[in-house]
């Protein structure tokens, strides 16, 4: 696939997606980290999205001709979740999720694998800094993290220019 021929139309998910939000992590994840232990089943990762995510966080979604590619969950200054499938990387998609979250939050902190170099790039190029590295022991895959925080800058008061030293 050299292009996107369309825009992606970014759409709030609701229960009827799930199964297919949880599909699009279950092969984000299979293809791009192929060393995580495959801990769940697809029933028990749609139920998670389910019966988790769906109540506590805001869900988006990014579909091209009516199907879904990406998805993100976040709320409460977290992004739980952001996956793109690994054949619609690299458009702008995830880039266009991840601004909708920031548009909704001065703050936000997320986690991913130490060895998720992709998942780490995009971070930074949105201005996400490192705040900690982990060893794994506290998260279910036992995989090595890194904590990546955000924040807002303060705008500007219109007629003030920063001073020049």
């Amino acid at each position: 696939m050299d292009d996107i021929p369309i825009e992606p139309e970014v759409v709030t998910l609701t229960a009827d997606h799930m199964q297919a939000a949880a599909g699009i992590r279950r092969v984000s994840l299979r293809q791009r980290l192929p060393w995580l232990p495959d801990l769940h089943t697809p029933e028990e990762e749609e139920q998670y999205w389910r019966m988790h995510l769906l109540p506590n966080c805001t869900i988006l979604g990014a579909a091209l001709e009516n199907r879904l590619v990406g998805v993100i969950a976040y709320g409460d200054g977290w992004i739980e979740q952001l996956y793109v499938l690994p054949d619609f990387q690299g458009f702008g998609i995830g880039s266009l999720l991840l601004g909708c979250a920031k548009q909704k939050m001065d703050e936000i902190r997320l986690w991913a694998f130490q060895r998720n170099t992709g998942a780490r790039a995009f971070y930074v190029r949105h201005g996400f800094a490192a705040e900690e590295e982990t060893d794994g022991a506290d998260n279910e895959e036992r995989e090595p993290d890194v904590l990546y925080h955000w924040r807002r800058l303060p705008e500007l008061t219109p007629g003030l220019q920063p001073s020049g030293g």
